[in-house]
């Protein structure tokens, strides 16, 4: 069948239900997951076994059911965990010593779009560069009869396993009754998250924690402003401490401050390393490359190693297994953790805010008041450009011979000076450039240079 490619994406396989991505593809993406797992893994598909989970979307239960037909199709033992965060899929291939795992989700997408994302033993993601884009070429070239015995499925329930495992992250002891705001954005965050926050004594103000896929109320990506004004201004209405919101497959989750103001990514990040190296001292932290100076200047003030990393879990998790980090930060929301599995997480990021609040006595405002006096920061700003890899190349050329520029290649171009930096990146998906933006001298001087720079990328 014609399956098309641009679902393939980086990072995971997503298209729109039913127009790019129907039941009959599922079941062919399902086989042809077996048949790459076993070629990573040097095993016949019949040794395989493979995780198997789904979120709350509307044809998540027909499409998974279609996947795991393809996936036992081939040969492979499925172990199907029915409807769980993403996260869990992870943990469930982490703690089982499975070959790979499946998840039904399209993450943070609106309500018509459905995919998949994948990982290999370890729960270390599949790519476009290694897996996905093999995944698109067996589906679309052919792949013929299954070829032996069809495997088996086993369905098992691990929410309590999880929910224990991922209390191991803090001492629930230290944590005070603060007055959490929690939004849900009626994905899985509800059942994944809200029974561990509950058994915390916590004053928890819960909204759209029920899972429901037609997002009644807002899309489940809180990245974006229009998705995430009613916590905030829940949070100040309530005289909250906090807020809390996930995206609606659970695996990322985003903060408000006591004020009502969205903390940034890297700001968190800077925060959460702090806390780890309290409990492991000198140990590694990854940071994306877009990240504020925030992250490594506190990682190294703290006594730790700090590593500058490719954006994207495939990558993060592969570094992190390398340097023996114990925890890593992108800009977007994904919090990485080796006691995890190496794997990125929504749950342990809220436990270990809300553990280090407690030890610190101060307001979430209080710890970010030093980040946001420092470190002046633009968030990513994309740009539709015709040439990306000619634009980049200007902008290395010209800001890359100014005096006391340093120019790497660690993801996209970036441009260091003493008092400001930026980098900028091309989309994995679209002819877009991503441009962050920080000085160390003023919010001013971050608007200015900002414009600068985006002026050239725009001419």
């Amino acid at each position: 069948m014609n399956v098309a490619s641009e679902i393939f994406k980086a990072y995971d396989i997503r298209g729109i239900h039913g127009e790019q991505l129907g039941p009959d593809a599922a079941e062919l993406i399902g086989r042809a997951f077996v048949r790459v797992i076993a070629g990573l893994q040097g095993k016949p598909a019949s040794a395989l076994r493979l995780g198997l989970g789904r979120d709350m979307r509307l044809s998540a239960p027909e499409m998974a059911a279609r996947y795991r037909d393809g996936m036992v199709a081939e040969g492979a033992d499925v172990v199907d965990a029915g409807q769980v965060g993403t996260e869990m899929l992870y943990f469930l291939v982490g703690s089982r010593g499975l070959d790979g795992g499946l998840m039904c989700t399209a993450s943070h997408n609106p309500k018509a779009y459905t995919g998949v994302k994948l990982v290999k033993q370890g729960s270390i993601a599949l790519s476009g560069d290694e897996g996905i884009d093999d995944i698109r070429r067996l589906v679309q070239e052919g792949l013929g009869e299954p070829a032996g015995q069809p495997g088996s499925v086993e369905e098992v329930e691990i929410y309590e396993e999880f929910q224990a495992a991922a209390l191991e992250a803090i001492d629930p002891a230290k944590v005070k009754p603060l007055k959490v705001v929690v939004d849900g954005g009626n994905g899985m965050a509800g059942p994944m998250a809200g029974p561990i926050l509950r058994g915390l004594g916590l004053d928890l103000v819960e909204t759209y924690f029920t899972p429901d896929g037609n997002f009644p109320d807002h899309e489940p990506n809180p990245l974006l402003e229009e998705n995430r004004r009613f916590i905030m201004d829940k949070v100040v209405a309530e005289g909250a401490d906090l807020g809390i919101a996930w995206d609606g497959d659970a695996d990322r989750c985003f903060f408000i401050d006591d004020t009502g103001r969205f903390v940034d990514g890297d700001f968190l990040t800077a925060i959460l390393a702090e806390h780890l190296l309290a409990k492991k001292p000198g140990s590694h932290i990854l940071y994306d490359a877009r990240a504020s100076r925030a992250v490594p200047d506190t990682v190294t003030a703290a006594g730790g190693t700090p590593h500058i990393n490719r954006v994207g879990h495939a990558y993060f998790k592969t570094r992190m297994r390398d340097e023996g980090a114990i925890f890593g930060g992108e800009v977007s929301g994904h919090y990485y953790f080796h006691d995890f599995y190496n794997a990125d997480s929504g749950t342990l990021p809220a436990l270990l805010i809300l553990e280090k609040l407690s030890v610190e006595g101060l307001k979430l405002s209080e710890l970010l008041q030093r980040y946001r006096d420092t470190y002046f920061i633009s968030g990513e700003i994309n740009s539709e450009v015709a040439d990306g890899p000619a634009k980049m190349a200007e902008l290395e050329e010209h800001y890359g011979s100014l005096p006391g520029a340093t120019v790497t290649h660690v993801d996209g171009v970036s441009v260091d000076f003493d008092d400001w930096h930026f980098n900028v990146r091309p989309s994995n998906t679209e002819p877009l450039l991503r441009l962050t933006l920080e000085s160390l001298v003023s919010e001013a001087d971050m608007e200015a240079r900002r414009d600068e720079v985006l002026g050239r990328i725009r001419s």
